[in-house]
């Protein structure tokens, strides 16, 4: 079945296109609701939801409790920020090799991996050197 057209759909994904942050559900609405005013937060997330499983962005799940969301669908690596919680896209060498080792001693299939790496951002060691 295929999926009807959203305007609302449309603009969520655009906006999350012009974010590296990784934003939150909460970010997107306060951000969608300035061209949509009547747009609910529930339909914000039934979208970014829908966009998730339907690989149009990712749904990052870093531990802070909270899922940010990113349109950059490429394999990459996130640093998440300890002091302030920013969720970082990380420029990397390809550290694939980490499946075939995870599988080494393992019984079952691996199908992929998520590294999220985590400690202080520029800023925050920033902060603490001043």
């Amino acid at each position: 079945m295929a999926l009807k057209y959203s305007r609302q759909r449309e603009v969520i994904k655009d906006f999350l296109c012009t974010r590296k942050d990784h934003p939150t559900a909460d970010v997107v609405y306060m951000n969608v609701r300035q061209q949509y005013p009547n747009i609910s937060l529930g339909t914000v997330y039934r979208n970014l939801t829908l966009l998730s499983d339907m690989g149009e962005i990712m749904r990052l799940r870093v531990g802070d409790g909270v899922d940010h969301f990113d349109a950059d669908t490429s394999p990459h690596n996130h640093f998440v920020c300890s002091e302030c919680g920013s969720v970082i896209d990380l420029k990397m060498e390809n550290i694939d090799y980490i499946q075939e080792a995870a599988g080494k001693d393992f019984s079952g299939r691996i199908d992929g991996y998520t590294a999220y790496f985590y400690g202080l951002c520029g800023s925050c060691c920033g902060k603490l050197q001043s």
